[in-house]
């Protein structure tokens, strides 16, 4: 979901967050959405989101942040959770070993269900529990370059690095587009082109509040799915 549009914000770059049930992925929506932290763990129930405004090389990009629930049964949703998602944050705690084992299933759901041109960095979090942990970052730099992906380590508690990974997130995402929509105008006009309008939809200007962007992305399942294994 890259859309350009001619008021609030230049770009609207839809990014998912993924990964097990209680490697605190809503905390780090919170944390930087809001900059919030609530030590009582929660299971999400099917899907929420929040929204951010940055500046990204001079232009105004608003990330939308989708955040699911990590449990088997709500795998139903897998498809439309990720359709129209240009960038992931692939979630792990270093705390728990089998967290960081699922990784490669979550990437494969990744690679399976959005755009093969998805940006996607692994996180592992709660840095600040160091002395709990079960992972070591060399571990998961090894995987990490193995897969192609950026890698961090961050702490939703603490905040370290969950401003970090999603600018980065959002930079690559950013130079992606623009790179594509200066090589489309000088394939159109055989010139050097000096910048181009994307506009890939106009979704944002029929769902303006939370309930009704939810309600969307709901019915854009297909009543046939079936349940992803």
């Amino acid at each position: 979901m890259a859309y350009k549009v001619d008021h609030e914000y230049d770009y609207l770059f839809k990014i998912v967050l993924t990964g097990d049930s209680g490697v605190a992925k809503s905390n780090i929506l919170s944390r930087f959405t809001r900059n919030e932290f609530c030590l009582e763990f929660k299971s999400t129930i099917g899907v929420e989101f929040a929204t951010r405004t940055l500046q990204v090389e001079g232009k105004t990009v608003k990330a939308q942040i989708w955040d699911t629930a990590g449990q088997e049964r709500y795998r139903a949703i897998t498809s439309a959770y990720y359709r129209g998602a240009v960038g992931a944050l692939l979630v792990y705690d270093i705390t728990k070993r089998q967290t960081f084992e699922n990784v490669q299933r979550w990437l494969r759901e990744l690679r399976d269900h959005a755009d093969s041109n998805i940006v996607i960095m692994m996180a592992g979090n709660k840095s600040d529990l160091n002395h709990l942990r079960a992972v070591s970052d060399q571990d998961a730099q090894l995987l990490a370059e193995k897969e192609g992906l950026s890698f961090l380590e961050t702490s939703a508690l603490e905040a370290p690095n969950i401003e970090k990974a999603f600018q980065t997130i959002l930079l690559d995402i950013y130079q992606i587009i623009s790179k594509k929509a200066l090589a489309a105008q000088e394939a159109a006009t055989g010139l050097p082109g000096q910048g181009t309008t994307i506009n890939v939809g106009d979704y944002t200007e029929h769902h303006k509040n939370k309930g009704e962007l939810i309600q969307a992305f709901f019915d854009q399942l297909n009543p046939s799915e079936e349940l992803i294994q």
